[in-house]
C-alpha cells in the first residue's frame, strides 16, 4: 500500500510541475502587463508542434530542437504579441475588455494556425523533453520559481516591473523603459508556456485543441493565487496534482463510481470552479465589455442583400445544403452573444455549454432518457429543453453580478469548462445517444425553412429586447453599470434576466444544430469553440443583428469550403486587429457618413458635426446660460413654472457650519413651489413633504486606514448642504455610504428615521436619493433624451412625462436632446447627468464635484439651478473644490479632516 500510495504522489507531482509551470507563466505575464493571457494554452500547443516538427520531422538532436523552440521561438512568439498586439493596448489605455478580446483572438489564431499546418488529428510521437521522473521535473519548477521571485522581489528590475503595471504612464515619466519590462515579461510568459507544451505533449493528446484546453483548465492554480504569489500557485498546483493521482485509489460502487472518476480525472477543474466561482475576482476593476462596433440602422437593401443569401440554399441539393443547415441554427446560438454582451455589457465565455446543454437535453427528452420525464416528440423535447436549460443562465448569471472583466471572465469561462468535462465528456450523459430530426422535417431542405422561421423569429425577440425600458436599461447598464444603479436600474435582475435570455438562445441554437445534424457532438460545444464563438460576435458587432449571421456564415462556410482551422485563423486575425485599432470600426462607419446612435437611428456625421457639443449662444456661451428675456437664465422646475434666479453674495464660510437667510434656497423646508403638489383645501397648492437624509456615527476603515470616524450629518429638505475639505479627507467617502454605494462598518443611514443602511443603491434612488459622479457617469450610447429618461423610467417618481420639463430646465430641449452623449462638451454631460438625477423626481440631491469640467458661465448657471431647486424643497449635498461656488449656494457647510466633519 505504500509503494503505491508513493508512486501516484510522483505521478502526481509530475502533472502537478506541469500545472506550476503555467501558473508561473500567467503569473509573470499578468504582473508583467497586466493581461490575463489566455493563449497561454495555445503558445504551448505551438511550441510543442514546433519542437516535434524539429526532432521529429527534420531529424535535428533534441537537445539543439528543445534550445531553438526554448529559447528562441517560444520568447520570439512573446515578442512578437507584445511588439504588435499589446503593447498598443497599453499605450492606448484602452478598455481591459479590449485586451481580453486580443489574448482570446491570439488564442483562436494560434490554434486555427496550427490546424491548418499540422492538421487536427491527434499525435501520439511528441518527444520527451526531460526524463520520466517527477523529481527532475519538480526541480526544475522550484528553481524556476525561485529565481523568479528573486527577480521580482530584490531586484532593480523587479521594482520596474512592479511600477509599470501600477501605472505604466507614471513610470515612463519617471525613467522607466516601460516597453523593455513588458516585452521581458511577454518574453518569459511565453517560455513558460513553451516549456509546459514540450513537457505535456509527450503523456497527453497533442492536437490544436486538446492541449490548448488542458493548459486552460489549470489556470487554476493562477486564480488560486490570486495572481500574484508565485509560492501559492506552485504549492496548489502540486497538492492538486498529488490529490487528484491519489483519488485513483478508491473505487465506490453504485453512481459514485462514475462521478469520483469524473472528479479524479479533473480535479482542477473543479479547482478551477472553486476559484473563480467562490473567491474574490480577478481584476474585478476591470471594465465591462463593450460592442466592438457601434450600433447603427442596418439599412433594408442590406437586410434584403441578407434574406436572399439566406434563401439561396434551398436551392442547394446533397452536401452543400447539409453543410448550410449549420448555419441558422449557429446563428441563434450567437445571437445570445449579442444579448448578454452586446446590450448586457457582461463578458460570458461559456455559451458553448448552453447550447450543447440544449442539444443533449433535446436529444435525452427524445430518447425517454431524461431523468423523470417521458419520452417526448423532437419538437416538444426542444421546447422543454430551452426552458430547462434558461435557469441554468444563473450558473454564469449570479456571479456576474459581482464581478466585471477578467473576474467575469474566468467565471464564465470555468462553468463552459466545468459543463464540458463533467456532462458533455461522461459516458453516462452521451453513450448511446442519438439525434433525429422530426416527423416530416427530415429532408434537409424542409428543415432549412423551419430553422429559418426559427432565426426570423430569434431576431425579431432580440431587436424587441433592444427598444423601450427594458432596452435603454441594458443600455445603460453596459455603458457605465454604476451611473445605472444609481438612476434606479435594478442591475443584479438586469444580469441575471440577460444571461438567463442568452442561456435560452442558445439552447435552441444548439437543439437546432443537433437535430440538423442528426447527433450529438461533444466537440462541438467544447471550451474552445465558446472562445472562437465570442471572439467572432465582437469582432463583427456584438451589438448589430447582423453581426451573428455573417459570423455563423464565416465560421461554417470557411471550414467546410477550405482546411478546417480557417475559420478559427481569420477570426483570430480579426480579433487582434480590434485590439490593436480599437477604433477602426468607428473610421470604418465614419467613412460610410454615419454616425451611431441609440436603437439603429443612425444619424449623418455631418449633421453631429454642425450640431456640435451643445447648443450655444451667439457668444458661445452653454445654453443653460442664454439669456430669456432679462437677459439671465430663467430655469423651470419640472412640472412647475419659471423662478427667478436667488442666487446672492458669496461670503467666506466661517469657522463651522455656515447657516446663511436671504439666499438662494433660503426658505423653509417644505414651503417652496414649482412642483406639482395635492390641492389644499381652499384651492392652494400643498407643498411637497420634507425628508431628511441623517448620517449618525458612520465609520468605515479600509485595512489599517479610517477614512470615517464616527460622521453625523444631517440634510435637511430645502437647503444646499456643502461638504468641503482637502483630498483624502472623506468627503467621497462619506458621499457613497449615503448613496448606498459603500456600506459602512459601523452606524447608521437614515431617512425620515427608517434606518436605510444596508439597501442597496438602486432601492435608494427609488426611495427619492439620486446622485451625480465626481467621474462623469453618462450612457454614451444613448441620445441625451434617453438618459434622461432613464431617470424618469427608473427613479423615485417613474414619470416619463417629466423628461420634457427635465430638459428644458437644463436647456437640454433643442436639437442637443436627439445627440448621442458621446457627442457632447463636458459641461453639456453634466447638465445630462443632472437631468438624469432630476427626472426621477428625488426629495433628496447628492452632488459630486458637479462643478469639475465647467467653465465659469456653466458654474453660474449650476449655481442658480440648485438654488431654484433647494428653492423648491429639495435637500442637496455638494461635494465641491471650487469654494466661490460653495459661498454662492450653501446655506451649511461642513468641513472634513482625516475622516471627521470638524466644524
Amino acid at each position: 500500500m505504500s509503494s503505491l500510495t508513493y508512486d501516484l504522489t510522483l505521478a502526481g507531482l509530475a502533472v502537478g510541475s506541469a500545472a506550476a509551470l503555467t501558473g508561473i507563466g500567467l503569473i509573470v505575464t499578468y504582473r508583467a502587463t497586466g493581461v490575463l493571457n489566455l493563449a497561454q494554452g495555445a503558445i504551448a500547443m505551438v511550441c510543442a508542434y514546433v519542437l516535434r516538427e524539429f526532432a521529429v520531422e527534420w531529424g535535428w538532436p533534441l537537445p539543439l530542437a528543445a534550445a531553438v523552440t526554448l529559447l528562441v521561438v517560444a520568447p520570439g512568439i512573446g515578442l512578437v504579441l507584445d511588439r504588435l498586439v499589446f503593447r498598443p493596448i497599453a499605450v492606448l489605455e484602452v478598455d481591459p475588455a479590449r485586451a481580453l478580446v486580443a489574448s482570446i483572438g491570439v488564442f483562436v489564431l494560434l490554434v486555427g494556425g496550427a490546424a491548418l499546418l499540422w492538421g487536427s488529428g491527434a499525435r501520439s510521437d511528441a518527444p520527451e523533453l526531460l526524463p520520466d521522473d517527477p523529481w527532475v521535473q519538480l526541480s526544475a519548477v522550484l528553481l524556476l520559481a525561485v529565481l523568479v521571485t528573486a527577480v521580482t522581489r530584490w531586484t532593480r528590475f523587479g521594482r520596474e516591473l512592479r511600477a509599470v503595471v501600477d501605472n505604466r504612464a507614471l513610470a515612463a515619466l519617471g525613467g522607466i523603459d516601460a516597453d523593455r519590462v513588458s516585452a521581458v515579461g511577454w518574453a518569459f510568459g511565453s517560455f513558460t508556456a513553451g516549456l509546459t507544451g514540450v513537457l505535456l505533449a509527450p503523456y497527453v493528446r497533442l492536437d490544436p485543441y486538446g492541449l490548448p484546453l488542458l493548459v486552460v483548465e489549470v489556470i487554476a492554480v493562477a486564480v488560486v493565487a490570486r495572481m500574484r504569489s508565485l509560492a501559492v500557485a506552485v504549492a496548489a498546483a502540486l497538492a492538486i496534482g498529488v490529490a487528484q493521482a491519489q483519488l485513483t485509489r478508491l473505487h465506490p460502487s453504485g453512481w459514485g463510481e462514475q462521478l469520483l472518476q469524473a472528479v479524479g480525472a479533473n480535479l482542477f477543474v473543479v479547482a478551477l470552479l472553486i476559484a473563480a466561482l467562490m473567491l474574490p475576482g480577478v481584476g474585478a476593476q476591470s471594465t465591462v465589455a463593450r460592442a466592438a462596433a457601434p450600433a447603427v440602422r442596418v439599412p433594408g437593401v442590406v437586410w434584403l442583400v441578407a434574406g436572399i443569401l439566406f434563401l439561396l440554399p434551398l436551392g442547394f441539393a446533397g452536401t452543400d445544403l447539409h453543410t448550410s443547415i449549420q448555419v441558422p441554427a449557429l446563428a441563434v446560438i450567437l445571437l445570445s452573444l449579442v444579448v448578454v454582451t452586446g446590450r448586457g455589457g457582461q463578458i460570458s465565455l461559456g455559451q458553448a455549454a448552453y447550447a450543447g446543454l440544449g442539444a443533449l437535453f433535446t436529444a435525452l427528452l427524445a430518447a425517454g432518457r431524461f431523468p423523470g420525464l417521458p419520452a417526448m416528440p423532437e419538437l416538444l423535447a426542444l421546447v422543454v429543453a430551452v426552458l430547462l436549460v434558461a435557469p441554468l443562465g444563473l450558473l454564469t448569471g449570479w456571479p456576474a453580478i459581482g464581478r466585471h472583466g477578467l473576474a467575469l471572465a474566468l467565471a464564465t469561462l470555468a462553468v463552459g469548462v466545468g459543463v464540458s468535462r463533467f456532462v458533455f465528456a461522461q459516458p453516462y450523459a452521451t453513450a448511446g445517444l442519438s439525434l433525429s430530426r422530426p416527423t416530416g422535417l427530415t429532408s434537409d431542405r424542409a428543415y432549412y425553412v423551419v430553422e429559418l422561421a426559427v432565426l426570423a423569429c430569434a431576431l425579431l425577440a432580440v431587436s424587441a429586447l433592444r427598444r423601450g425600458r427594458t432596452g435603454r436599461a441594458l443600455a445603460a447598464l453596459r455603458d457605465h453599470e454604476p451611473g445605472a444603479s444609481a438612476a434606479g436600474v435594478r442591475v443584479a435582475s438586469l444580469k441575471l434576466l440577460a444571461f438567463v435570455l442568452g442561456a435560452a438562445l442558445a439552447a435552441l441554437g444548439g437543439g437546432l444544430l443537433g437535430m440538423g445534424v442528426r447527433a450529438f457532438d461533444p466537440e462541438a460545444y467544447d471550451p474552445v469553440r465558446g472562445l472562437l464563438w465570442f471572439a467572432a460576435v465582437v469582432v463583427l458587432g456584438a451589438d448589430n443583428l447582423v453581426g451573428p449571421l455573417v459570423a455563423a456564415a464565416l465560421l461554417v462556410g470557411l471550414d467546410a469550403g477550405t482546411r478546417g482551422g480557417v475559420a478559427a485563423a481569420v477570426i483570430g486575425i480579426l480579433a487582434v486587429l480590434i485590439g490593436r485599432f480599437p477604433d477602426a470600426p468607428n473610421r470604418a462607419f465614419g467613412r460610410l457618413g454615419l454616425t451611431a446612435s441609440r436603437h439603429g437611428q443612425a444619424r449623418p456625421a455631418a449633421e453631429v458635426a454642425r450640431a456640435g457639443a451643445a447648443p450655444t449662444d451667439q457668444r458661445g456661451r452653454g445654453a443653460a446660460a442664454r439669456p430669456e428675456g432679462s437677459g439671465e437664465a430663467r430655469p423651470t422646475l419640472p412640472g412647475g413654472e419659471a423662478r427667478p434666479p436667488t442666487a446672492g453674495p458669496a461670503p467666506t464660510p466661517g469657522p463651522g457650519p455656515v447657516p446663511r437667510s436671504g439666499e438662494a434656497g433660503s426658505r423653509a423646508p417644505g414651503s417652496g413651489a414649482g412642483k406639482p403638489g395635492r390641492p389644499a383645501r381652499g384651492g392652494a397648492t400643498r407643498p411637497p413633504p420634507a425628508h431628511t437624509l441623517v448620517a449618525r456615527g458612520v465609520r468605515l476603515r479600509y485595512r489599517d486606514f479610517t477614512a470615517l470616524d464616527g460622521v453625523d450629518l444631517v440634510l435637511p429638505s430645502g437647503q444646499v448642504t456643502a461638504l468641503i475639505g482637502s483630498n483624502g479627507a472623506g468627503k467621497t467617502t462619506l458621499f457613497n455610504c449615503l448613496c448606498g454605494t459603500l456600506r459602512p462598518d459601523r452606524g447608521r443611514v437614515e431617512l425620515d428615521g427608517v434606518d436605510i443602511t444596508r439597501l442597496a443603491e438602486h432601492a435608494r434612488t427609488r426611495l427619492g436619493i439620486a446622485r451625480t459622479f465626481q467621474q462623469l457617469a453618462v450612457f454614451a450610447s444613448l441620445t441625451v433624451e434617453e438618459n434622461v429618461r432613464i431617470g424618469a423610467e427608473q427613479g423615485h417618481r417613474r414619470d416619463p412625462s417629466a423628461v420634457g420639463p427635465v430638459l428644458r430646465l437644463l436647456g437640454l430641449d433643442g436639437p442637443v436632446r436627439d445627440l448621442p452623449a458621446a457627442a457632447l462638451s463636458t459641461g453639456a454631460l453634466r447638465r445630462v447627468e443632472l437631468g438624469r438625477a432630476l427626472a426621477g423626481g428625488p426629495h433628496t440631491l447628492l452632488l459630486d464635484e458637479p462643478a469639475a469640467g465647467l467653465d465659469a458661465v456653466e458654474a453660474e448657471a449650476l449655481a442658480r439651478i440648485l438654488g431654484a431647486l433647494a428653492a423648491d424643497g429639495m435637500a442637496v449635498l455638494v461635494v465641491e473644490h471650487d469654494l466661490d461656488l460653495v459661498a454662492r449656494i450653501a446655506q451649511t457647510v461642513h468641513v472634513m479632516e482625516a475622516g471627521r466633519i470638524v466644524r
